[in-house]
């Protein structure tokens, strides 16, 4: 096995956010592509659709502030509204922060569900309800169900061959994993920064003191590993793996993967427009990877967790990476006629708390939370439910992690009543509860 760890932003919880996966290792050459690459197949052999439609979820892990960014109160009590104002949008009568000036200009091609709402205040929980639809009884820093990029790449697999269909970038977020589904179904990540100068991604590479001839005469020996192994297994549970083993040797040899990472490629000025910065050229990275056949993109804007100092964190830190980012991506996938095969969401566990703490900071707040929906044909320009004039609640409008992520099955073709098997042997349901969000469609 392979452990991939990816990069930590702090949590009040004393937990550092570290993602990390485990991937079946064919220990040749750092290669660990193979599990991946059955997906696809065996999607193929199940008789699914397999529409070429991708998801990038920007995910805010430790909880963005709802009140300071989407879902303003200028008439409430100093102590709940803040000191950040309200600017008009580019849909009439529409207003947002005024540190996110970049969606205000581009508010017709987004839509905030302002009323999404639960009742787990902890990061572990409510991550895990947000990520899977399932709401544990412990704090937890597992899957104990799938994560949806999971379910995506066990029901869909990738649009492309050679491409994972789940990756995460530029780290994995805590509660990302495929859990019983299995390691296959777990994320790929490059393992490094893409704004970087030096950015690689270490596992499409032979190792420095493997050159080609030995990474064949690796691969002829390993399949006939394999063809022995299957004449003495009579179930046939190893049947067809050596086509997708030499699908993982033909990554390291094939340009098709390599190119989708290499971020080099781009345009410096389409660089420029994303922002130099971690955040904003792993947006950048995650629309190069749909356009090449990845399915499922969580892009890791992790560090949202302001219990002191909220205000100065997000004008000075937060906002201006994360509106830049969001607007660049929004706009690039509009321009590329990719914006109705491609769905943007943005969010994290939760809101936060509309009373300002005595620190200048806001705590976790599950009552409300606003969610942001971008392309995939859905209608845009909308603002979807109302909270009440303190942004603790919905008055109108409710809407569960479950009927977010209903609505992002639904856009992709899976049905999310589909069950499967874990590993007790239990039916469960990919949702078990949750509808989609009737004005988005």
């Amino acid at each position: 096995m392979l452990n991939i760890h990816g990069s930590e932003y702090p949590s009040c919880d004393g937990v550092s956010r570290r993602g990390f996966i485990k991937a079946g290792f064919l220990a040749l050459g750092g290669l660990t592509l193979a599990d991946h690459l059955r997906l696809k197949a065996a999607a193929s052999q199940r008789g699914e659709a397999t529409r070429d439609t991708a998801v990038i979820l920007i995910w805010l892990g430790g909880g963005a502030s709802h009140i300071d960014m989407y879902d303003l109160k200028p008439n409430a009590p100093a102590e709940f509204r803040g000191e950040f104002q309200e600017i008009s949008t580019n849909v009439p009568g529409t207003r947002i922060s005024e540190h996110l000036p970049h969606e205000a200009r581009i508010m017709d091609k987004i839509s905030v569900v302002r009323s999404v709402t639960h009742t787990n205040p902890g990061h572990g929980m409510g991550s895990h309800w947000m990520l899977t639809g399932y709401v544990p009884t412990i704090e937890i820093n597992d899957n104990l169900n799938p994560a949806a990029g999971s379910v995506v790449a066990r029901m869909r697999g990738s649009n492309q061959p050679r491409v994972p269909s789940y990756v995460c970038v530029p780290s994995v977020p805590g509660h990302s994993g495929s859990a019983y589904l299995g390691a296959a179904y777990n994320p790929f990540t490059p393992g490094s920064d893409p704004n970087s100068p030096d950015f690689n991604v270490r596992d499409l590479r032979l190792s420095p003191n493997i050159d080609m001839t030995r990474f064949r005469n690796r691969r002829d020996l390993l399949q006939g590993i394999d063809t022995l192994r299957r004449d003495v297994d009579r179930d046939g549970t190893l049947e067809g793996y050596d086509r997708f083993y030499q699908d993982a040797f033909e990554i390291v040899t094939s340009p098709d993967c390599r190119n989708a990472f290499d971020i080099r490629r781009e345009d410096p000025r389409v660089r420029d427009r994303y922002g130099r910065d971690s955040w904003g050229q792993s947006a950048l990275l995650a629309r190069r990877l749909v356009e090449s056949g990845v399915t499922f993109v969580t892009v890791n804007m992790g560090g949202w967790d302001t219990h002191n100092n909220n205000f100065n964190e997000l004008k000075n830190r937060l906002l201006p990476r994360y509106d830049r980012a969001v607007a660049a991506l929004v706009e690039d996938l509009n321009e590329r006629s990719m914006d109705r095969n491609v769905l943007v969401m943005t969010y994290g566990e939760f809101g936060r708390t509309p009373r300002i703490n005595p620190t200048s900071g806001r705590d976790h707040w599950p009552g409300a939370n606003s969610v942001v929906f971008a392309g995939g044909g859905l209608r845009m320009g909308q603002m979807i439910g109302t909270t009440d004039a303190r942004a603790e609640y919905p008055t109108s409008r409710p809407a569960s992690p479950q009927d977010v992520l209903a609505t992002m099955y639904q856009f992709l073709g899976i049905n999310y009543r589909h069950e499967f098997i874990d590993a007790g042997q239990r039916p469960i349901p990919i949702l078990n509860e949750g509808r989609p969000i009737q004005e988005l469609l």
